[in-house]
């Protein structure tokens, strides 16, 4: 992609599915061609005249202030099939029709004119206006998303041909193997409950998540086939498996500390339990003899106060 937009009139078509990191690769060839990176916000009330507007702002900083943009645009901002003329019109020649009105037009010659007559071009109408669209050509880039998936893209390139023409189309692949396993690799690195790196525990995960994710696939082709339905397996899915596995992993971990502080403060009132009942019993074994004590005295005194009686009776 840096290779592309390094060059004038560059412009890229990158095809593939949802979450193959089109849109993060455009954007890091971007920050590598020194170029900034715009992309249209889409609303309910977007139309044309946005679309020209956000056009216009492009073209001022890349025509009349000579920087670096790259035009990020993708099939999910295509609200109006409209869109399509002026995008078609960039690729092919940078020249867009009816994006400026007549005095706009003026404004803009104005704004290049110090800069032609500094490259020895005279400044005639023509001349202001051929320099201006050679500095389009040469600074504002496109880097087009498209998804290979229905019949829309092929619809759109029958339409407008540029899309295809103008552009170096590259297709993004699924990722093999090896690259799944170190995406997998690099973002368990920081869930220390699987062990050390080279540890069986973690080396097993790991393994397990591109198993899993290429079975799905093919399960998915297979269903495909029969059901004739479509299911996808894109990197995306595959970096929510991975944020979906370390997510239950957490609350697996979470609810097992849970019911291992209940476990543990069970044992400790257990514990605590046994030691008071341990002092009751030593208590209780004092005052047992202490108990006893007394019974021993309290018979002897009875014994006492019958010979008394008995005595008292005799004499009687």
């Amino acid at each position: 992609i840096t290779r592309i937009i390094s060059a004038p009139s560059g412009h890229a078509l990158l095809v593939g599915v949802g979450g193959s990191g089109r849109q993060s690769l455009s954007r890091l060839s971007a920050f590598i061609g020194q170029c900034t990176t715009v992309m249209i916000v889409i609303s309910g009330k977007y139309s044309m005249n946005n679309l020209r507007t956000d056009l216009q702002a492009m073209y001022t900083k890349a025509g009349i202030k000579d920087e670096g943009v790259m035009f990020l645009f993708t099939d999910g901002q295509i609200t109006n099939e409209k869109f399509l003329v002026f995008i078609n019109d960039l690729l092919a020649s940078g020249d867009i029709a009816d994006l400026y009105a007549s005095e706009d037009k003026d404004v803009i010659r104005n704004g290049v004119r110090s800069a032609c007559k500094g490259a020895g071009i005279p400044d005639t109408p023509e001349n202001l206006w051929s320099f201006f669209l050679s500095r389009i050509r040469k600074n504002l880039h496109m880097s087009i998303c498209f998804s290979p998936v229905g019949d829309a893209m092929r619809s759109r390139a029958r339409k407008f041909p540029a899309l295809v023409n103008c552009t170096v189309i590259d297709w993004f692949q699924p990722w093999p193997k090896d690259a799944l396993r170190s995406v997998g690799e690099k973002f368990l690195a920081e869930v220390e409950q699987l062990g050390p790196a080279d540890g069986a525990l973690r080396a097993g995960v790991v393994d397990f998540l591109p198993f899993s994710f290429e079975a799905v696939g093919h399960q998915s082709e297979k269903f495909i086939e029969v059901e004739r339905r479509f299911a996808y397996t894109t990197p995306k899915s595959f970096l929510e498996l991975i944020k979906l596995y370390t997510s239950m992993l957490g609350k697996k971990l979470l609810a097992l500390e849970d019911k291992q502080y209940r476990l543990s403060n069970g044992l400790d009132k257990l514990k605590e339990t046994a030691e008071q009942v341990a002092g009751l019993e030593e208590v209780l074994k004092e005052k047992a003899v202490v108990v006893e004590q007394k019974a021993k005295e309290a018979d002897a005194f009875a014994e006492e106060v019958g010979r008394e009686k008995t005595k008292v009776n005799a004499e009687a």
